[in-house]
């Protein structure tokens, strides 16, 4: 077992070396081998030769990636990745906070300026002034 743990110290420290330089795991890697294993799991349900060339593809392009040497250009693959998934994330948790608001408050537009106003619910006839022009206004809550 003595020999073993030698030869695991002797791979780590030679993979550890082989990496030197190399780009290496980051967001847009771990995207994509979670849509490879995606596809792979459509796969099992739908056979299209189409997939499984999709799936070697991506998995090709994640090694490609991790094992690059142009680490500015990986670095800015990643930039515009984090910029899209950033706009929608933000997206899809902006309208999840609107239907959770709607529960509980009325959205209404000032009919001068268009402003949206938040009105909570319940609350009878009342009288609404816009924040932004000072108009006045009467909806249902």
């Amino acid at each position: 077992m003595y020999g073993f743990r030698q030869w695991l110290d002797r791979m780590r420290y030679r993979f550890a070396a082989f990496m030197t330089g190399r780009y290496g795991m980051d967001q847009y890697n771990r995207f994509l081998g979670g849509a490879a294993f995606f596809l792979i799991v459509i796969g099992f349900f739908v056979k299209v030769l189409l997939l499984d060339a999709a799936v070697l593809a991506l998995i090709g392009y994640m090694y490609f990636r991790v094992f690059s040497k142009n680490i500015p250009k990986r670095y800015e693959e990643n930039r515009k990745f984090l910029s899209i998934s950033g706009r929608v994330t933000g997206f899809m948790g902006q309208k999840k906070r609107m239907l959770i608001d709607m529960k509980t408050h009325h959205i209404y537009k000032c009919p001068t300026c268009k402003q949206k106003i938040r009105v909570p619910r319940g609350k009878g006839r009342i009288e609404i002034s816009c924040p932004k022009c000072g108009t006045k206004f009467i909806k249902q809550s």
